[in-house]
């Protein structure tokens, strides 16, 4: 089991049952799913840029990533529907733990001049996007063997009702918010 699991049944669940009164185990929020997704408007005249995406996407998050293809055509951008011009993966249960205990504990400190996330950016469900302009702050990519610097969007779902409930988790669990 991870080690974060290990700390979010130990310790995060009865701060969130003595901080919300749940009285049910149910109802206490915990993490549903981590969706990576990393869009590449440039593969259009690029296509090698989807193989190098995919890959790096790949020793970030430990999972094979889908291609993601457009629904639709768009003239003015030359692109045509079934084009690829993305790549996405989403992690579950270990793998999900795992990750977050990267992103939060190595990742983010790697970022320049890093101040915390906003926590401006929960959905109203209790659900968190996070943008990552580079994606050279894992560890895992070699910064001389890259083409290109890539964004990456992390998005964390939870099962909390309420932004206030989510915020809450995701702070016991470790994530660096600005005050």
């Amino acid at each position: 089991m991870s080690q974060l699991k290990q700390y979010y049944e130990k310790e995060v669940i009865p701060k969130l049952r003595e901080t919300f009164g749940y009285k049910n185990m149910m109802q206490i929020p915990k993490l549903d799913k981590i969706v990576l997704n990393m869009g590449l408007g440039e593969a259009i005249h690029n296509i090698k840029l989807i193989d190098a995406a995919v890959e790096e996407l790949r020793m970030i998050s430990g999972q094979q990533p889908v291609v993601t293809r457009a629904k639709k055509s768009i003239a003015t951008f030359k692109l045509r529907t079934g084009m690829p011009i993305g790549c996405m993966v989403t992690l579950r249960k270990d793998r999900m733990y795992d990750f977050f205990n990267k992103l939060v504990n190595i990742a983010l400190a790697r970022v320049r001049d890093f101040r915390g996330i906003s926590g401006k950016a929960f959905d109203g469900h209790g659900n968190y996007s996070l943008g990552i302009r580079e994606h050279i702050i894992f560890p895992e990519i070699d910064y001389d063997k890259i083409e290109s610097i890539k964004g990456l969007n992390v998005s964390v779902v939870t099962t909390a009702k309420t932004d206030e409930e989510g915020r809450e988790l995701l702070k016991l669990l470790g994530m660096p918010f600005k005050n």
